[in-house]
């Protein structure tokens, strides 16, 4: 029974993968709230394309952005816990940010569209996101049936 115990509680690959990717996410969220790092910081809308503060100097947030990595990373810190969850927030997860780098490249970056708001940095961000975090997940999971087998 103990060996039953010890091998569920055991931490998978993916998981703590999961957790840098979470923590990432909430440690960008944070920074976006922060002047200098993110420039024009005065100019920090809620959302939309009128927010014209950039994290970094690149990337366009807003308020509501910031809230979404923040939360983004929170649910990757709680899925870290277990090695399904890592997984599908790690894949699903990617895929959203594949959806949301089609959705960039669809709209006018200059219309009410541009909700969140995004720029031409980030939409190869979210490509780069979206195919990391998927690969992420995968190697994760081929490095545990790697070490099974």
């Amino acid at each position: 029974m103990t060996d039953a115990r010890a091998t569920r509680q055991r931490t998978r690959p993916v998981q703590p993968i999961a957790a840098a990717v979470g923590a990432v996410f909430v440690v960008v969220g944070v920074l976006g709230f922060i002047p200098g790092v993110t420039a024009d910081y005065d100019q920090l809308g809620f959302a939309g394309p009128g927010s014209a503060a950039m994290l970094f100097g690149v990337f366009a947030v807003s308020v509501l952005h910031n809230i979404v990595h923040l939360l983004f990373g929170v649910v990757g810190l709680a899925a870290a816990r277990s090695a399904a969850v890592s997984r599908a927030f790690l894949v699903i997860g990617g895929g959203v940010y594949l959806l949301l780098w089609v959705y960039g490249l669809a709209i006018d970056l200059s219309s009410s569209a541009n909700f969140v708001p995004l720029n031409t940095a980030d939409n190869w961000l979210h490509l780069g996101l979206g195919v990391g975090m998927i690969g992420l997940g995968l190697l994760g999971t081929a490095i545990e049936r790697t070490k099974i087998g």
